[in-house]
C-alpha cells in the first residue's frame, strides 16, 4: 500500500480570529482606584475600579476583576483594556469596603 501523508496547517497556529487586535503583546500598567465590592461563587474574586497609566487607554477608568489580595494604589499589569468587567448586581451594605 502506499504511504499516506498528512497535510500541515499553515498560519499562526491560533484559535480564535480576531482576538490578535483586541490583546496587546505586553502588559499596561493600571492604578487601583478604589474597590468596589466582592464576587465570585465563594467571594474569592475582587471588583475595582483601576486607570489605566499607558497605552492606547491612558487614562481611561475602567472596572476590573481581580483574584488575590489587592488595595488601593497597588499596580495592576492588565493584559488587555478594551474589555471591562461587568458591574456587580448587588451593593455592598456592610463590610470592610463600605
Amino acid at each position: 500500500m502506499g504511504s499516506k501523508t498528512q497535510k500541515v496547517k499553515q498560519g499562526k497556529g491560533s484559535g480564535s480570529r480576531g482576538a490578535e487586535s483586541l490583546l496587546t503583546e505586553t502588559a499596561v500598567p493600571g492604578v487601583v482606584e478604589g474597590i468596589i465590592g466582592r464576587t465570585g461563587s465563594k467571594g474569592e474574586v475582587t471588583q475595582v475600579k483601576c486607570r489605566v497609566l499607558q497605552g492606547f487607554d491612558k487614562g481611561k477608568v475602567m472596572r476590573r476583576n481581580v483574584k488575590g489580595p489587592v488595595r488601593k494604589r497597588d499596580i495592576l499589569m492588565l493584559r488587555e483594556t478594551q474589555i471591562e468587567a461587568r458591574r456587580i448586581k448587588t451593593k455592598v451594605l456592610k463590610g470592610a469596603f463600605s
